[in-house]
């Protein structure tokens, strides 16, 4: 099979939501989970049970930022970036799904350590989080590369050093170009690292064990933490991955500093809900559940900021590469579509049409195997190309879409059943220790701005 030469495809990545310790919320506390509908009998292999809330909306929205990946795509294999104007251009703004992605990250995984520290609880266990990193994220991984390397025509010619390389994920530290069938995972990569970063990050936030177990959730704290992460990015876009340019083979804009904001702001959304929870910092939280409760304004502002996007200010559609200034606006826009996306599920409505919807076992569903659909859809879109008759560039954007959906939800299907499912089981071989370890919580002191007995929020 051939590929194209670019590097361009912008893809997302999926962000599981079990990351740990996070069961034993406070009673009484007032949380805007969207209740789950109940599974119809027959359901099959659904995802392992999670230890805290369950954010039923969160997965459908994960299957939306997994769609617009697939969809972006094939909207260059066709050529429908530049033979439709401006409608070509939102086309290719939809790697914005990769922005969904991300701020669910921030908001999944930060979300357990702010709600432990809150209630003077133990935080997740390192080896523990990082091993369920691990089965999350490698055995699929691992069998997209292994194909893409086999069976991508213009593969044929790497080196073992540079297969090595791509099974590690290290393709974005060594080159701007990633392997046919794999331009999609430098996302990946950046979340992958985000996850190695996680723990130390919280530790910055947080505070060590200790001061965490004495002083409970200090909100200001984590805020000037976001706020730097933010300021992270803006500066490696505008100086900092110029100065790193000449020093790697690399790609620095596709390195994890350079979506710190998207991180960030599912930072804040998991903070906010923590609060909201127990009845603390309403001047924070209630403007964002005020927000999150209005889906239809959310997605009328998503659909403004992508047609902002879609002008030159965020920077050229194709290959050519983007001004330090358009690189961090379009990186902002995304940021702010991110949020807005992913506060209506957090902040749903329960009872609201629109958290039902988003909570069907068929939309959730989706959302269980949309990192097959995102890791599987680059390769299947290969063999589409190969198989059929159709050009690079010269349309049939429409039966190229829905060719590569059906065997994408096909194939993720598989996966999630024969490679996902699978690993997941393997969580226990990791135990969590952070029950056992000393000093990992003490009597709490008295509850600040807080209903909940046992809760410490400075």
């Amino acid at each position: 099979m051939s590929t194209p030469s670019h590097a361009r495809l912008e893809p997302g990545a999926d962000s599981g939501a079990d990351s740990g310790a996070d069961s034993g919320a406070a009673t009484g506390a007032r949380s805007a989970t969207a209740a789950a509908p109940a599974l119809p009998q027959g359901s099959l292999v659904p995802p392992p049970a999670r230890s805290g809330p369950d954010f039923a909306a969160l997965d459908a929205l994960r299957a939306v930022g997994a769609l617009c990946v697939l969809t972006t795509h094939v909207a260059f294999w066709s050529g429908d970036y530049t033979g439709n104007g401006f409608w070509g251009t939102l086309l290719a703004r939809l790697d914005v799904g990769v922005a969904l992605f991300f701020v669910l990250s921030g908001f999944l995984l930060a979300r357990p350590w702010l709600a432990a520290t809150a209630d003077r609880r133990p935080t997740p266990a390192t080896p523990d989080y990082l091993w369920k990193r691990f089965l999350r994220i490698a055995p699929l991984y691992v069998v997209t590369a292994a194909l893409a390397l086999a069976f991508v025509r213009s593969n044929a010619d790497l080196s073992w050093g540079d297969r090595v390389a791509t099974l590690l994920m290290l393709d974005t530290f060594r080159s701007p170009l990633l392997p046919g069938g794999l331009t999609h995972m430098w996302s990946l990569a950046v979340e992958v690292t985000f996850y190695l970063a996680l723990p130390a990050l919280m530790v910055a936030l947080l505070g060590r064990r200790r001061v965490r177990a004495a002083r409970g959730l200090r909100p200001a704290r984590v805020l000037v933490g976001i706020a730097a992460l933010v300021v992270v990015t803006a500066w490696w876009h505008l100086d900092g991955a110029t100065r790193v340019g000449p020093h790697t083979d690399g790609a620095p804009l596709q390195w994890l500093p350079a979506y710190l904001s998207w991180f960030a702001l599912g930072l804040l959304l998991a903070l906010a809900h923590v609060l909201h929870e127990r009845g603390a910092w309403e001047r924070l939280t209630a403007p964002l559940v005020a927000l999150g409760r209005q889906p239809g304004s959310c997605w009328a502002l998503v659909a403004g900021l992508l047609l902002v996007a879609a002008t030159p200010v965020a920077g050229p559609s194709m290959l050519d590469a983007p001004t330090p200034g358009q690189s961090l606006t379009k990186s902002l826009l995304y940021a702010v579509v991110g949020l807005l996306v992913v506060v209506t599920g957090v902040f749903a409505d329960p009872a609201s049409r629109y958290a039902r919807a988003l909570s069907h076992p068929a939309a959730r569903r989706l959302g269980w195997i949309s990192f097959g659909i995102f890791c599987l859809h680059l390769p299947l879109l290969h063999l589409v190309m190969w198989a059929t008759p159709w050009e690079l560039f010269e349309g049939h954007g429409v039966p190229l879409w829905l060719l590569t959906l059906a065997l994408s939800l096909v194939a993720a299907e598989a996966s999630y059943r024969l490679v996902e499912r699978p690993a997941m089981r393997l969580r226990g071989l990791v135990g969590s220790r952070s029950a056992s370890r000393p000093g990992s919580r003490t009597p709490s002191g008295p509850a600040t701005s807080s209903p909940t007995s046992g809760t410490s929020i400075r």
